[in-house]
């Protein structure tokens, strides 16, 4: 039998390709959307990611359908982590888009509440299922690269000022741009170094004079035990975005950019080790698209939920993620 999910929301950047992998994993069926904004309503039925398929009437009809086993959540930002709560209350799994909210201790007592009843929390992190990162983090825990002391992410953007994911719109959140995009990094990084015993984090606003409170170039710096990490986000980066994860080790360095596509990473040896030999190399990787990232993500959910092995990150783990997130913006205590 499928995995029948519902998804919650239409406005959050990823829900249509969500929503196609539902769609088109043989062992999911999408039972239908809940879109509580009319307007946003409207302009996903006009895409063919919503097509045919069943709108609900309201909340109460999606999450009181018994048969509905797990929720992708896909509201905006400043209303997800609410439309996160009333699923778990009603019992379901959630897929959740990133980031999961501002208010720190809602989260917490979300991932409480769903751990006291058995359900799964898998938020929305896709690059965790890309195969350029999975290796680097490989060679970094498998030794490849030594004792790692410092890793750099830049995961950089361009989007314009008005619109439903525009600058205006993240204005609302402090760290801007940070706070929209730096969970995908931070995922890695945490996985790589565990939490930060100190965070700090500088927020400008360089391009944007219209929206005067949104941060549009932006840094996190995480000191860890024995390594430091660097996270910096911009708003307004030439395309194609130059977007580069860098992972430094006593032993060796494997760097990608760019990650989205990313045709090749490259390793750097100062011994032949594992089958690499020493000095510089290029590793070749196959074509990702986002949406196959989206259908790894959704593959490893029903995994879970089938009991066919444990979710690929605890919820400590996602709760390090957006604590480490909430440290940097201020919404979390440092």
């Amino acid at each position: 039998m499928p995995i029948l999910i519902a998804q919650y929301g239409t406005k959050h950047g990823h829900a249509a390709g969500k929503a196609r992998a539902v769609r088109t994993n043989p062992d999911t069926e999408l039972t239908g959307i809940f879109e509580p904004d009319p307007i946003a309503r409207a302009e996903a039925e006009a895409n063919e990611a919503y097509r045919d398929v069943r709108w609900y009437r309201s909340r109460d009809e999606m999450l009181g359908d018994p048969r509905v086993q797990a929720v992708a959540i896909e509201g905006q930002n400043s209303e997800s982590l609410a439309m996160a709560g009333e699923a778990i209350d009603a019992g379901k799994h959630l897929w959740y888009d990133k980031p999961a909210g501002d208010d720190w201790p809602a989260f917490q007592s979300l991932v409480a509440r769903a751990r006291s009843r058995a359900l799964v929390i898998q938020m929305g992190y896709m690059f965790r299922y890309h195969d350029g990162f999975r290796r680097i983090v490989d060679w970094a825990k498998g030794g490849v690269l030594g004792d790692v002391f410092s890793v750099r992410a830049h995961m950089s953007t361009s989007i314009p000022v008005r619109g439903r994911n525009g600058r205006e719109v993240i204005s609302r959140h402090r760290g801007g741009i940070f706070y929209d995009l730096a969970g995908h990094m931070l995922d890695q990084v945490v996985w790589l170094c565990g939490r930060p015993r100190s965070v700090q984090a500088f927020f400008r606003n360089d391009a944007t004079p219209d929206v005067a409170s949104f941060s549009d170039n932006t840094l996190g710096v995480f000191e860890f035990d024995r390594a430091l990490a660097f996270v910096d986000i911009a708003a307004m980066e030439a395309r194609p975005m130059a977007r580069r994860f860098e992972v430094y080790g006593t032993q060796g360095t494997a760097l990608m950019e760019p990650f989205e596509p990313a045709p090749v990473l490259w390793l750097c040896l100062e011994q032949a080790r594992e089958g690499y030999v020493a000095g510089q190399q290029p590793v070749p990787l196959d074509r990702q698209p986002r949406q196959t990232l989206y259908d790894r993500e959704l593959a490893a959910l029903v995994a879970s939920l089938n009991g066919a092995q444990p979710p690929d990150r605890s919820l400590d783990h996602e709760l390090l993620v957006q604590e480490t997130l909430l440290r940097a913006t201020g919404g979390a205590p440092d």
